[in-house]
């Protein structure tokens, strides 16, 4: 995930320089609306949860498998 997070803040920068650089008013406002998605994108993978580890996922399958559903009876 932190690829997609790193690619989208590369594009943010990449189009918000270019951006400054634009001497056309329509690509220079194409360019900013571009570098906003690639913000927003951005700040919606940094809200997600962190990733589960695989051992992670695994202890936590045990301890569900290994907690009784039910008290036991007392014969």
């Amino acid at each position: 995930m932190s690829k997609e997070l790193r690619e989208f803040r590369r594009l943010e920068r990449v189009c918000l320089e270019q951006a400054a650089l634009s001497t056309m008013d329509l690509a220079r406002s194409g360019l900013l609306k571009v570098a906003d998605d690639c913000r927003l994108a951005a700040e919606a993978i940094e809200a997600l949860p962190p990733p589960r580890g695989v051992i992670a996922v695994a202890v936590e399958a045990l301890r569900v498998a290994l907690t009784p559903t039910r008290p036991p009876s007392r014969h």
